[in-house]
């Protein structure tokens, strides 16, 4: 979404957030962040328009909070937006620790410093033409716009049965695409400034080191692996979620088959018949009470596995991405309402902290030629259907295999029928990429 500066009420809002963080800082709020006066209407009064400001701040500041994660308080509340958000982060960030950083890093990625637009492909994108271009706008206008009909219309956004069934007008079957839409000339000499822009979205935290960016590094590092011989097959490629509480606008509360682990199934169900590739889906949950410490949760469980399974390659970590409750991540593929996906590079580094060695990945390289290839395939084949490569600060335990991936895959407010339709590509995708099809 495209950030303006608000009126001079909401600066006033954003003075009234900083001076209460004085004020807990002080001491003096002890009574606040205790919780004594949580049921007053002046606590309720300050939370929301606390809530208020960061939505609509001349900050960079995300347009939402989780629903999940949004009732945490007041002092929670401006905690959150000065550790994650505020020009003060990289200092706090500077004096940090191992124990600060792995709780961060459990829902860091839902924390943009770039606000939406900024992950997102704009009118100088090489490979969206102009049409396809005002399409991706016009989905996410018309879906804003519906949000603001009465109450008993915004029933029909959600156009799909839940437990999987397509509804009546999801369009045709997917019919993986044998040509690209679009080609790069990669005959051209491709510097780092111009890789950068038609690739990535670095986040304010962290920095894209030029020695990791050439064409040699990113495109012709070969990432093929073997496919399925046979039933007996050890398993060549993990499909696992960090976040497996990921639900959608229309997931069925209890059942993990409308989640985000419901589209791991069907993006491992569609690799191993359509493209042979022997798969192996762990469902297993690391973060039902929180999500700050989800991946070191989730870390023994995932190296035990790979002990198990010396044979895995491959490792995908899949999640659904966060936006502002107006935005839809969507398009129209082949007559299918499709939820759009964006792959995600931790980088071990913080321009706060310098390298995090504690956090040390030695697949850095790797990791980004994996995001790359799988990005040039997307653009190429399914225009649109994938936004900026994202590259934050922390980990995200992708230093356990060389070809690791993490694939934000649609949004909440995207319905299951969109997710499900998503996956299909995206299987596509990830088949060029260890098939060596570009």
């Amino acid at each position: 979404m495209i950030w303006k500066r608000q009126s001079s009420i909401e600066i006033v809002k954003i003075a009234l957030v900083i001076l209460i963080f004085v004020w807990l800082l002080g001491g003096i709020g002890k009574k606040v962040t205790e919780g004594e006066l949580e049921n007053s209407p002046f606590w309720l009064l300050l939370e929301q328009s606390l809530d208020e400001a960061l939505k609509h701040s001349v900050l960079v500041l995300p347009a939402f909070e989780e629903k999940e994660e949004n009732q945490r308080g007041l002092a929670g509340l401006i905690a959150a937006a000065v550790q994650k958000e505020l020009p003060l982060q990289d200092f706090l960030a500077a004096s940090g620790s191992r124990e600060g950083d792995a709780l961060k890093e459990g829902s860091d990625e839902d924390y943009k410093s770039l606000g939406e637009s900024g992950l997102d492909y704009d009118e100088n994108a090489l490979h969206i033409e102009d049409s396809l271009m005002e399409q991706l706008q016009k989905e996410n206008r018309r879906y804003a716009e519906r949000l603001k009909e009465p109450a008993e219309k915004n029933g029909e956004l959600a156009q799909t049965d839940p437990t999987g069934e397509r509804s009546a007008d999801s369009g045709s079957e997917f019919v993986k695409e044998a040509i690209p839409a679009y080609s790069y000339d990669w005959s051209k000499e491709w510097g780092y400034d111009e890789l950068v822009s038609n690739f990535y979205a670095i986040d304010n935290t962290t920095e894209l080191k030029e020695e990791y960016v050439s064409l040699d590094k990113l495109l012709n590092r070969d990432l093929t692996i073997e496919k399925s011989t046979g039933e007996e097959d050890l398993p060549r490629i993990l499909i696992y979620h960090t976040h497996s509480q990921e639900a959608f606008a229309d997931s069925v509360p209890g059942d993990a088959s409308t989640t985000i682990v419901g589209a791991g199934e069907c993006l491992a169900e569609l690799l191993r018949e359509e493209y042979g590739f022997s798969v192996l889906h762990h469902t297993g949950e690391y973060d039902v009470e929180n999500r700050d410490y989800a991946y070191s949760n989730s870390l023994p469980a995932i190296e035990a596995l790979l002990e198990q399974y010396p044979s895995i390659e491959v490792v995908i970590d899949l999640h659904r991405d966060a936006v502002a409750e107006d935005e839809k991540l969507l398009m129209d593929l082949q007559g299918r309402p499709t939820a759009r996906l964006m792959f995600f590079n931790g980088m071990s580094y913080s321009k706060g902290k310098g390298a995090i060695d504690y956090l040390e990945n030695p697949y850095i390289e790797e990791n980004l030629a994996f995001s790359f290839q799988a990005q040039v395939a997307a653009n190429e084949y399914y225009p649109g259907i994938a936004r900026r490569i994202y590259l934050k600060a922390y980990r995200y335990n992708m230093h356990l295999r060389a070809k690791t991936l993490l694939v934000e895959l649609g949004a909440q407010t995207n319905t299951v029928e969109e997710i499900r339709n998503a996956c299909a590509p995206l299987a596509h995708i990830i088949a060029i990429v260890l098939s060596k099809e570009l």
